[in-house]
């Protein structure tokens, strides 16, 4: 079986202007790259032009060279451009607490090919998964938190994602807030699955409020988090129906097939290079 070529995926976004297609595939062309696959979108109402475009250098070239040189172009047409190689797979942090779903749903996944990424440790305010990480190789780090402690747990946190490299963040039902100093200090992005379809029922017990009010469909929602409580850019979500004869249960149940599917394409997408975030939305080159 042979190996997929080493490819840049660039992430482009800006004011519209007529040309930007033809001008970015003919600095590729120029350079006898060979463009791969290329999407773009407008945004109509607020003048803002995305591209994704993935190409495979000419041979012998230099990939971070070619990096900086886009990143330039990028700039002399007034574009802010994120550019990513394939050869490196971002290592990432799995946040989790005491519900397992999302967590074992990860890491087979991950352990089958399914993501550009790798997991190198678990963060858990709890002993539970204790076990279960050490099956899946991965180093686990307990951190209680409290009110009372909570400073000085995510800084220890913190120590704990720059000592392994983590690149990137998923909170697979972390039962915690991660502060606003937390999210500014890691400077990474941190992916979050909340069990609702925001911007309904955000917070706590959120399968409660729905039965309470007797929806008929119940969602997920996977966001990259922030400051605000499950305020964040949504990347992905979905829903299942039911009725007044569900219970609180039957939504937990059916909610959790909801969370780990949400989640797990988030985290897909998310590797492959296809969320641009502007405002408080994504585009997502799906």
């Amino acid at each position: 079986m042979t190996s997929a070529p080493a490819t840049l995926v660039a992430l482009l976004h800006g004011p519209d202007q007529p040309g930007i297609v033809a001008k970015t595939a003919g600095w590729i062309f120029a350079r006898h790259g060979n463009i791969l696959h290329a999407d773009q979108h407008r945004d109509m109402e607020a003048g803002e032009f995305f591209q994704r475009i993935e190409w495979t250098p000419a041979a012998g070239t230099d990939a971070a060279a070619e990096t900086e040189d886009f990143r330039a172009f990028a700039a002399s047409l007034g574009m802010a451009a994120r550019v990513a190689r394939s050869t490196h797979r971002p290592k990432g942090a799995l946040f989790v607490s005491r519900a397992d779903h999302c967590f074992h749903d990860l890491l087979l996944r991950g352990a089958a090919g399914e993501f550009a990424g790798d997991f190198t440790c678990v963060v858990s305010n709890h002993a539970d998964l204790a076990a279960a990480a050490k099956h899946y190789g991965l180093a686990f780090h307990q951190v209680p938190v409290t009110a009372e402690n909570k400073s000085a747990a995510e800084a220890r946190q913190l120590e704990i994602l720059r000592a392994a490299g983590v690149e990137f963040a998923v909170l697979a039902r972390y039962m915690q807030v991660l502060s606003e100093d937390f999210l500014r200090k890691f400077d990474r992005p941190v992916i979050n699955i909340h069990h609702s379809f925001l911007p309904a029922f955000a917070g706590g017990r959120p399968y409660h409020q729905a039965h309470e009010r007797g929806v008929k469909l119940i969602g997920a929602t996977a966001h990259y988090a922030t400051a605000i409580l499950d305020d964040g850019p949504i990347i992905q979500q979905d829903t299942a129906r039911v009725t007044h004869r569900h219970s609180v249960d039957d939504l937990i149940r059916k909610g959790r097939d909801l969370e780990k599917s949400v989640l797990a394409q988030a985290v897909r997408w998310h590797l492959e290079n296809r969320i641009l975030v502007y405002g408080h939305k994504t585009v997502v080159f799906d």
